[in-house]
């Protein structure tokens, strides 16, 4: 019966001891064997061997990470920046020295997110110490390409490479973001005033021009309309003198002599009382008024005929 307990015992030692001796590695993974507290070497992913009770295991993933980082930085006027900024990195490559810097050259993952994060802000804080606070919002892209060249050659010391990094937020104490607000608030307003006055001023220098063009249009049409009309004032004293002359020559004899300056008078008289504008003229409307009028106009020539006495004589 002994025999069999025995044997029992060291069958069951011995499907521990071979269950033991294999691991299973995960996709993307690699399995560093550390034996007698020294490394020993490293398995790919799927199922591997180990020595069972004396070699242990360390995983490393080759997947991408992904870590928040939160800093602070002082720009050149001393004003207080905070950052908060994600990056992605993974392992370097799968070769050997890579995996043994990842494995070994931190104790654990917290103090390599430590050297991490102190590390890109001092990055950070070089670059900012030299920018003013007005400058440093537009600096995103900037601030980026400045870590992204100078922490590659850290992350290869580590055995990491670096995939992305993307700075989400970028804030200032309470009292540097109000005075900010206010200057912005302020040049906004600087801004909307230059612009009304612009405009007016553009309005009026176009009501300007509009009523400068309009005002030539005007003259030019009315010293047109004024030739037009001297043009034809002219042309009807013209025509009138030659009719008078002409009817002169027909009727030579004083009652049509007297009859056109009869006409005259009248005609006289009718313009004005029509084109009177509230002047006072005292003119002799009477019979013996154009009797003196007829004497004053009406002359006999050298040869005897009544003819219409010149204006001025």
């Amino acid at each position: 019966m002994e025999p069999l307990i025995v044997l029992g015992i060291i069958a069951f030692i011995g499907i521990v001891f071979l269950f033991a001796s294999f691991i299973t590695v995960e996709q993307n993974t690699v399995a560093i064997i550390i034996r007698f507290g020294k490394y020993h070497s490293y398995r790919y992913a799927g199922l591997n061997t180990k020595m069972p009770f004396i070699d242990s295991v360390k995983p490393i993933t080759l997947q991408n990470i992904s870590a928040e980082l939160e800093f602070q930085a002082i720009t050149l006027d001393q004003a207080n920046v905070y950052f908060k900024a994600l990056m992605i990195y993974s392992v370097k490559d799968a070769t050997e020295d890579s995996i043994k810097k990842v494995a070994f050259t931190f104790a654990d993952d917290k103090f390599f997110y430590q050297a991490l994060s102190k590390t890109v802000e001092g990055m950070v804080r070089s670059f900012i110490a030299g920018k003013k606070q007005q400058e440093v919002l537009t600096l995103r892209k900037e601030i980026v390409d400045y870590v992204q060249e100078h922490i590659q050659t850290q992350l290869d010391q580590w055995g990491y490479t670096l995939h992305d990094i993307q700075v989400n937020d970028i804030t200032f104490d309470k009292e540097v973001i109000e005075s900010m607000a206010r200057v912005v608030a302020s040049s906004n307003l600087k801004s909307a005033a230059t612009n009304e006055g612009d405009a007016v001023v553009i309005k009026k220098t176009k009501e300007a021009e509009a009523e400068g063009a309009a005002t030539v249009i005007r003259a030019t049409k009315e010293k047109e309309a004024e030739i037009l009309r001297g043009e034809g004032v002219a042309g009807f004293r013209e025509q009138v003198a030659k009719g008078m002359k002409d009817s002169l020559d027909t009727v030579n004899n004083d009652y049509a002599v007297n009859l056109i300056t009869f006409s005259m008078w009248m005609d006289t008289l009718k313009s004005i009382a029509e084109n009177g504008q509230g002047n006072f003229i005292s003119f002799d409307g009477s019979g013996e008024g154009m009797s003196k009028f007829f004497e004053s106009t009406v002359i006999k020539n050298g040869n005897g005929k009544t003819v219409v006495k010149p204006s001025g004589n």
